[in-house]
């Protein structure tokens, strides 16, 4: 664990790392509280929370025109209408609809409490100089790279606690200005970092190709407002405020729009993909209509390829390699790309009785989120696509 710290932050010294295990000791009594041991609904994304950053008393960054509160509430609003009026099913809980002030540790009770399957917190970004813009999207984690500017940005965000009353009782001494505080806070690695890595890459890809923002990228740091949830989380910096262009888009009503639409997609994308990888629905084919005038050449083809099963573990924006210390526990990794992902399976099965036995194991080594995949030549289908055509041999 010495060893781990100190290749994050290099500055930090040896001698301090008991007062950092200390911190980890008391903190995760408090934030293992009862209501935190929730999993997600049965495969299916029934509830959503959006969680507009800062509030009330907390006006977050300030820009020339602009103020981050306001513009967090007008695109959690806009994020949780489209989902509400588009997905049906799904309940959108919001952590405030208001300009009101509410604590850091309450908006992940409030998500924990919903049971919710996803948590979206919605921030501008600020920096003392205007040159630079962009979006970038945050999961709860540790980052080899870029981790002074992920600190950064998190103790922005985490200074909010400063606001509340008797937050030394409430945080258990957390720091929010303290390096040692949020190495203790990301040396939690959270059981469904996987897939609020993925929501996050969704988030950036829908930004940079719909909306034309600058990706600043997907990244992890420590976000208090993040740890507390036990479900898939993601903070996304929407923009600098700092940037005269970007509060301008910002502050209108199409950007606003535009934003929480990239948003929605990303959620809809996320949903539809998560739930066809979970077995909750067998979707139907693009063409299923005419699925019964395949004819007798197709078939042979078809029934010609390979259908195997893998048990994916873990995903990251960025390139690793399979034989990382991470892995040590598993066999027969394999890393493949999947919408803008790297992602790491174990094992290789024919069936899916096999698969599923094989997660269990690979769950018990403490990649808890950790599901079934299935492949046709190396290409990656769903689920349901794999019976189908194993059904049709």
């Amino acid at each position: 664990m010495k060893k781990f710290a100190a290749n994050i932050i290099p500055k930090i010294r040896l001698h301090s790392m008991k007062r950092i295990l200390h911190l980890c000791i008391v903190l995760s009594i408090f934030f293992l509280s009862p209501f935190s041991i929730i999993s997600q609904n049965a495969g299916k994304i029934k509830t959503i929370v959006i969680d507009a950053g800062h509030g009330g008393k907390d006006p977050g960054a300030m820009g020339k025109k602009s103020k981050e509160k306001d513009i967090a509430l007008a695109v959690a609003l806009k994020t949780g209408h489209y989902i509400e009026q588009n997905l049906k099913g799904v309940k959108v809980v919001y952590t405030r609809k208001t300009d009101k002030f509410v604590e850091l540790h309450r908006r992940g009770q409030i998500a924990n409490e919903a049971n919710a399957d996803l948590f979206i917190s919605i921030h501008c970004n600020s920096n003392n100089s205007h040159s630079p813009y962009g979006s970038e999207t945050y999961a709860l984690g540790v980052e080899e790279k870029r981790t002074k500017r992920n600190m950064e940005v998190a103790m922005t965000e985490n200074a909010a606690i400063m606001l509340e009353e008797n937050q030394q009782d409430i945080y258990a001494g957390f720091n929010p200005n303290s390096e040692e505080s949020l190495i203790s806070l990301t040396l939690f690695q959270s059981e469904h970092l996987m897939q609020s890595l993925d929501l996050a890459s969704r988030i950036q890809k829908q930004f940079k190709d719909r909306v034309g923002r600058k990706d600043r990228g997907v990244h992890q740091a420590g976000f208090l407002v993040l740890w507390r949830t036990a479900m898939p989380s993601v903070l996304v910096e929407l923009g600098y405020i700092s940037n005269t262009t970007e509060e301008a888009f910002l502050l209108s009503e199409k950007g606003q729009s535009y934003m929480a639409s990239a948003i929605y997609r990303a959620v809809k994308e996320y949903k539809r993909d998560y739930e066809s990888e979970s077995g909750a629905y067998d979707y139907r084919q693009e063409n299923e209509e005419n699925q019964e005038d395949i004819n007798s050449e197709q078939k042979s083809s078809t029934s010609n390829s390979s259908v195997i099963y893998r048990v994916q573990f873990y995903v990251t924006p960025s390139k690793i390699k399979k034989d990382d210390k991470r892995f040590n526990s598993l066999n027969d990794v394999y890393m493949y790309e999947h919408n803008g992902m790297y992602k790491f399976t174990s094992g290789k099965f024919n069936s899916l009785d096999e698969a599923e036995n094989h997660k269990k194991t690979v769950r018990s080594k403490g990649f808890k989120d950790a599901f079934t995949v299935a492949f046709l030549d190396d290409e990656r289908i769903s689920i349901s696509k794999a019976k189908q055509i194993l059904n049709e041999k």
